[in-house]
């Protein structure tokens, strides 16, 4: 069954139907709230907030864009406010490493490369999480998200030229923020 006969079947009061539409997309809005609090307790508790709005407001659901792009907005703004409403600041230590085991000597070279790609990631993650919101859900949507342009500005209700834009500005700002983080930490890491 497509979103759209789900969808109708939900706002006629289908519970199994909302059902199968919150199974569909559940592991896709936790993906994306965690990609932007990068806490996965929050991430669960943002995912249930956007189901939770999902079903109060689908009575009011028009069918003017596909149902995707509807409840990705939500679980965007959910996101947004939180990270408005978050006043402590994360701070990620880019020593940390998996609690260590014995280890052969052949794997050493591996093990440290995993090390060194982990560090990259945080790395990474740090830069983008210092980034205005704006830039952190655009970013998000495009590269780790995967989605094209017009979803995008659908989803965040911006034109397809400030996509473009934004995403231009976002990138060269979190490789901004990554050269800087590698310069202070003595890394040569590129994005």
């Amino acid at each position: 069954m497509d979103d759209r006969e789900l969808v109708e079947k939900a706002q006629a009061g289908s519970q199994d139907a909302f059902g199968a539409l919150v199974e569909k997309y559940r592991i896709k809005m936790f993906n994306l709230a965690y990609s932007l609090t990068r806490d996965r307790e929050t991430a669960d508790d943002l995912a249930q907030e956007v189901f939770i709005k999902a079903y109060v407001a689908l009575p009011n659901f028009k069918f003017q864009s596909a149902f995707s792009t509807w409840i990705y907005r939500i679980a965007v703004n959910a996101s947004k406010d939180f990270l408005r409403k978050e006043t402590r600041v994360r701070k990620i230590s880019l020593d940390d490493s998996p609690p260590g085991t014995l280890m052969q000597e052949d794997t050493t070279a591996q093990i440290d490369e995993a090390r060194e790609k982990e560090k990259q990631k945080k790395m990474v993650h740090f830069a983008l999480e210092s980034l205005p919101e704006k830039y952190q859900a655009i970013l998000t949507l495009r590269d780790i998200q995967g989605f094209p342009y017009n979803e995008i500005s659908q989803i965040l209700d911006i034109s397809p030229g400030t996509v473009d834009s934004r995403l231009h500005r976002a990138r060269k700002m979190l490789k901004k923020k990554v050269f800087q983080l590698s310069a202070r930490l003595g890394g040569d890491y590129a994005v």
